[in-house]
């Protein structure tokens, strides 16, 4: 399953129906008057976050939706039929937007919740309607009212409640493919992480989701390497986790260099409660670790955890840490309901930085 976070698609409520023009006909009676019927409502274009999905995929090979227009209404005072519905099914956590990408229509943050985009025009009054005791038989009907239309953005931000961020081969993968579920691949070079990655981690009977995106580098805010286009994926954790690589010559600066992308970004991610943990420390001879954990606690202020996602050293800590934050902003679990599917893509769809 290929990856989309972002789509564009066009929508249109369907029309009303025209109400009847109709007079009874009948042997043995005299004065039949008007008996057209009124026309339906055209059909809504409705959009609902369900489970189950992690993508925007399936806009890309359909991007127009069309709800059934109303029927015309008929003799007999028959009312016409009321248009069918058409629902836009999207992954929690997608936001529409207007077509100027920028003004929000709604944000999906739970299952099963629904919005109207576009109502459906109402159906016409048939030439009954109008009978009165001056207008005995009206010979005219209203139309139906038009339907909606309009193009929307469909942008993804994934709900979770821990992100991990870091220059590219940090570690990051390998810490998630550790610590859960999912599978994301893992090579010894960068940008190996081309797509964000979910899954699910427990420690102590408690389970949270962590989100993976692909790693920053210097002037990443300006479009350089992948870019900070997937930090929206880890605008809704409670927690960052920062991964610096024992690999790095300079951690200090390896720290800074993602910081200071995270601040030009926004989005309140530099605000957010951070835990920083120094990675891949079995590469390392105790001299080399004790100098770059002094090197990284100067630069991010604390003591940083030391981890190793190879020989499981320092991860139960590190995952309680995540845990304790996680729980004392209110999120004892995230708002995704079923954790079975774990969210694991494909290798092919789902890419991620050397551990």
């Amino acid at each position: 399953m290929k990856f989309l976070d972002e789509a564009k698609v066009y929508i249109r409520s369907g029309d009303g129906g025209a109400g009847a023009v109709s007079f009874r006909r009948e042997k043995f009676i005299e004065f039949g008057g008007p008996d057209g019927g009124d026309g339906g409502r055209g059909g809504d274009v409705w959009v609902e976050a369900v489970n189950g999905l992690n993508t925007l995929i399936d806009f890309r090979f359909q991007q127009h939706f069309k709800a059934q227009i109303g029927t015309h209404g008929m003799g007999r005072n028959r009312t016409g039929a009321n248009g069918e519905h058409v629902t836009l099914k999207v992954p929690v956590g997608t936001q529409i937007f207007e077509e100027d990408n920028e003004t929000l229509i709604v944000d999906l943050t739970k299952e099963g919740q629904r919005f109207r985009l576009a109502k459906g025009g109402n159906g016409g009054f048939g030439n009954t309607h109008f009978k009165s005791s001056t207008n005995q038989a009206p010979n005219w009907a209203n139309p139906g009212l038009e339907g909606e239309e309009k193009t929307i953005w469909l942008r993804l931000k994934l709900i979770a409640d821990a992100g991990l961020v870091g220059l590219p081969n940090a570690g990051k993968s390998t810490f998630l493919a550790t610590v859960t579920r999912a599978r994301p691949k893992i090579a010894n070079y960068p940008f190996t992480t081309l797509h964000p990655n979910l899954g699910v981690a427990t420690i102590d009977g408690r389970e949270f989701v962590l989100a993976d995106i692909p790693g920053l580098i210097e002037g990443a805010h300006e479009g350089v390497g992948i870019g900070d286009r997937f930090l929206g994926h880890v605008e809704r954790t409670r927690v960052l986790l920062h991964l610096v690589s024992g690999v790095e010559e300079h951690v200090g600066k390896a720290y800074t260099t993602v910081k200071h992308e995270l601040e030009a970004y926004g989005g309140g991610l530099i605000d957010k409660p951070e835990i920083v943990a120094l990675s891949q420390i079995d590469v390392l001879d105790e001299t080399e670790l004790k100098k770059k954990a002094k090197e990284l606690e100067k630069a991010c202020g604390h003591k940083p955890f030391l981890i190793s996602a190879a020989t499981g050293k320092g991860m139960t800590d590190v995952l309680r840490a995540l845990r304790d934050v996680i729980v004392n902003a209110g999120g004892g679990e995230t708002a995704l309901p079923d954790r079975s599917s774990r969210f694991a893509q494909d290798d092919d769809a789902s890419e991620d930085d050397a551990g």
